[in-house]
């Protein structure tokens, strides 16, 4: 027969509940059955970096300074200073950083709680071997929901191209000529159907920034920034081994650093993985 619970016997319930889970997860971690995958890319002066046209303003490369290490300066200790842009290497893109949502959240706004998610990995490494262009459709993305089941609220939507294998350097990672860079991305109507019509976190690239490498000169440039940013959904980018996660199933954490007004950050990426 049903009982009705008191309710603070009923919140122990709960709270006994959800310490199960986190044990779990603890114990997972432990014995290695939940894998932490390391999705972020290393930061130095040689991670590659955004390049606009020279007459605008330019990102500045990773750099270290030493402060001390072991001596006069400090005989007992080593830290540096470090100078970069806020869109080095793997980073997290904040509302923000686009006209299209010039009072959105600065990166120190963004909740936490919004930063982690379960993952979908789409894979379009074959197609981008045979076509650094490849932009990808939202036929391609339905084609992959009808065949993997939907893309439930809350997803990281993250994109693998093989593109890791491109960074490198920096003249691999932008792949430019006298045209401009060349690498995969999201076109402009798909970029506005994945805005308008996913429920999700935000989109996961490889490549250095969300958009493809000619996305400058689309009817409407830079789509994925325009039409995430606008619909408060994230961006992360240069991201590595995608190649380990499974279609579905992971978990990805994404934390940038909360900086005040700042449009971005870079950040630590990684997926859990059950195995």
């Amino acid at each position: 027969m049903y009982r009705k619970l008191p309710r603070i016997e009923a919140r122990a319930v709960i709270f006994r509940s959800n310490m199960s889970t986190l044990t779990e997860l603890a114990e997972g971690l432990f014995s290695g059955s939940i894998e932490v995958i390391d999705l972020t890319s290393k930061l130095s002066s040689d991670t590659p970096i955004l390049a606009l046209p020279p007459e605008m303003g330019q990102t500045a490369a990773f750099e270290l300074e030493e402060i001390s290490k072991y001596d006069d300066r400090g005989p007992d200790w080593y830290w540096n200073n470090f100078r970069t842009g806020e869109h080095t290497g793997t980073h997290f893109d904040a509302p923000c950083h686009w006209a299209s949502n010039k009072d959105g959240l600065d990166i120190s706004e963004v909740p936490v709680q919004k930063m982690i998610g379960p993952a979908v990995v789409l894979d379009f490494c074959a197609q981008v071997a045979e076509d650094h262009d490849f932009l990808i459709e939202a036929d391609h993305i339905k084609a992959w929901i009808e065949e993997n089941g939907e893309i439930e609220p809350g997803s990281w939507l993250l994109i693998r191209t093989g593109w890791d294998a491109m960074t490198d350097t920096q003249e691999r990672a932008l792949n430019a000529n006298e045209t401009g860079p060349h690498s995969p991305g999201l076109s402009t109507d798909c970029a506005t159907w994945v805005a308008e019509n996913l429920p999700i976190l935000g989109m996961g690239v490889e490549t250095v920034g969300t958009d493809a490498g000619q996305a400058f000169a689309f009817d409407r440039p830079f789509p994925c920034h325009y039409e995430m940013s606008a619909a408060n959904k994230w961006g992360i980018t240069q991201l590595q081994n995608l190649d380990k996660l499974p279609a579905r199933g992971a978990v990805v954490v994404a934390l940038p650093l909360p900086i005040v007004k700042g449009s971005g950050s870079p950040a630590r990426v990684v997926a859990l993985v059950q195995r």
